[in-house]
């Protein structure tokens, strides 16, 4: 009877860690990366989007917690010449949009820190965003 219960035991054991080792993989932080709605913007006060991607299946991510957002002028040489940049609330699952003021033509850095819920990691990108006239 003893026997009996301890193989038992053994296989409900064995059972669990099996089931353990079924669990998805979890993706890489940098499968995650931000991508640019539309690139080009018109100079003065505009509301820019960006769509959060994991690229290894190519679908939109919700829901992420972006705590870092900075614009500026880097890629014409003016790093300090910055401006305010605020959230802006609804959108597409996986779309984040913030308003801002684009005082001056020119290429201005879009620069993003976000945590993606369930990943350990900072999705960190910076993007090009060109102001015309």
């Amino acid at each position: 009877m003893k026997t009996s219960q301890l193989v038992r035991a053994a296989a409900f054991a064995l059972f669990g860690l099996a089931i353990a080792g079924l669990q998805p993989a979890r993706a890489d932080i940098k499968d995650y990366e931000f991508r640019l709605v539309e690139p080009t913007v018109k100079k003065g006060e505009r509301v820019i989007a960006v769509q959060l991607m994991n690229k290894a299946t190519g679908k939109p991510v919700p829901d992420a917690v972006i705590f870092a957002v900075r614009l500026d002028m880097e890629p014409d040489g003016m790093e300090d010449m910055d401006t305010r940049i605020a959230a802006m609330p609804g959108g597409e699952p996986g779309v984040y949009s913030f308003k801002a003021n684009f005082s001056m033509t020119g290429r201005w850095r879009l620069s993003l820190g976000a945590k993606v819920q369930g990943e350990t990691g900072t999705v960190d990108n910076k993007l090009l965003i060109t102001a015309l006239k």
